[in-house]
């Protein structure tokens, strides 16, 4: 591809854009699901599918985007997906049932789908490396802002209008993206370097919503058939990413060790930032009694704090390596997540807003530097496969989450005779098991950084 002639500041704000949307979307419906749970009939393990069809469409769109970046201009790519948005906006707008809500949200996935991984293509192959991090703080920052804005936009307009004023406002918000991807987005000639292994695609997409399903029915018998079609999908993808002669993704870049404690890094920030939009505004509305337009607001300070952040950290690490921002943000999240777990005891609204901030404090030193540095650590040629795998698997971390974080609570409600206790314990279990994985990864990158000759 011809590095000439694109505005790389606004073609990464216009694709940036899209990001910001399908994130905005995504947490400012996890307000709503209360009222989507009484205005639809429905449980809260199916009201969680408002987010997980979506990330679930990204999953298997991010690796297609793979083979389509290396055959298709970028330009071209761009308008498909500002399209598909605006598609799935529409739909969102006038849908009258549940299912007609998920088809929107399908077509928003799979212009996310698209967006994500050209917005990371385009800073990783028009950015100079030793400017990398600040640009990728950009880009990260254009999807940050979301989750600060997200809860309060949707627990609004949900109490002032209706849920689905959320999708016909961001219309104009998309217009302004194509307008801008237009202007700063050239028509690039390329030569197409790729054939669609149609096989790992199919493997790709069984192994997702195998494992959604399974995470989504946790603790029935019925569960085992979708496990058994997801480990049946991974074993098609596999046998494929090792003997195709052009697979989907190349897998070898998981031979670096560091790579993937950076890309595991990354999936566990994904797996809490997403698992804490579904418990805190949830919590806060069944368990306290607040309302919509409050449970969003509680996450305001949180997240606009690591949105802030994230361009921030991003010239921390170019200054100062990589060392100092992921194992301090990393210390932060922990102690945040252990306060705000011990708050759910006796939840008052400021306190939960104070271990919120906290958290957030954490990852928005260490969310983009764990994509950056494993990124940085690939050569030119792998970029393609190594921004799928991170765009891929942030994805499903995020649908595995919404999916681990509703079953969970949903077994505690079921199993307790007192909806409300039941809401908090299992809001409780959920942040447990998270923390976890959390600490997992605070020990592995403390031996990492412990070594010799690391920055």
């Amino acid at each position: 591809m011809e590095k000439v002639n694109i505005r790389l500041l606004p073609a990464v704000l216009a694709a940036g854009i899209m990001s910001f949307s399908g994130v905005l979307i995504e947490t400012a419906m996890n307000v709503t699901f209360p009222t989507l749970i009484t205005e639809f009939s429905i449980s809260t393990s199916t009201v969680q599918w408002v987010t997980t069809i979506y990330l679930l469409v990204i999953s298997i769109m991010v690796p297609f985007s793979n083979y389509l970046i290396k055959n298709f201009s970028i330009r071209r790519l761009f308008i498909i997906a500002n399209l598909f948005f605006i598609a799935g906006l529409i739909t969102d707008f006038v849908s009258p049932t549940f299912l007609v809500l998920l088809l929107g949200r399908f077509l928003q996935g799979i212009s996310t789908g698209i967006a994500l991984p050209l917005m990371f293509h385009i800073i990783l192959t028009f950015t100079p490396l030793e400017k990398r991090g600040s640009m990728m703080g950009v880009g990260t920052l254009t999807t940050s802002i979301a989750p600060a804005i997200g809860p309060t936009y949707g627990g609004m307009l949900t109490s002032i209008l209706s849920w689905h004023y959320i999708f016909l406002f961001l219309i104009p918000i998309l217009l302004l993206s194509l307008g801008l991807g237009l202007y700063a987005i050239p028509e690039i000639k390329i030569d197409k370097s790729s054939s669609l292994d149609i096989i790992s695609l199919i493997g790709i997409g069984l192994l997702f919503s195998g494992l959604l399903v399974f995470l989504n029915q946790m603790g029935t018998l019925k569960s085992l058939i979708p496990l058994l079609i997801g480990i049946i999908g991974l074993v098609i993808f596999l046998q494929r990413a090792t003997k195709a002669q052009q697979p989907l993704v190349n897998i070898s870049v998981l031979k670096n060790k560091v790579f993937v404690l950076f890309l595991c890094g990354f999936l566990v920030c994904q797996f809490l930032l997403l698992g804490i939009s579904f418990v805190l505004p949830n919590f806060v509305q069944i368990v306290s009694g607040e309302s919509a337009f409050t449970a969003g607001l509680i996450m305001l300070p949180g997240a606009t704090v690591g949105a802030i952040l994230a361009p921030i950290s991003g010239r921390v690490l170019d200054k100062y390596g990589a060392k100092i921002p992921i194992l301090t943000g990393l210390t932060l999240a922990a102690i945040g997540w252990i306060a705000l777990t011990l708050l759910l005891n006796e939840p008052r609204l400021l306190s939960l807003v104070a271990g919120h901030v906290f958290y957030m404090l954490g990852i928005g030193f260490s969310y983009s530097n764990m994509m950056t540095s494993g990124m940085n650590l690939l050569t030119q040629e792998e970029y393609g496969d190594g921004n799928t795998l991170f765009n891929t698997l942030q994805q499903f971390s995020g649908a595995a989450a919404t999916a681990v974080v509703a079953s969970v609570i949903n077994i505690f409600q079921e199993s307790n005779t007192d909806y409300l206790k039941g809401t908090a314990l299992g809001s409780q279990m959920a942040m447990l098991i998270s923390l976890i994985l959390l600490l997992i990864i605070i020990v592995a990158c403390l031996r990492h950084f412990r070594r010799p000759k690391n920055s």
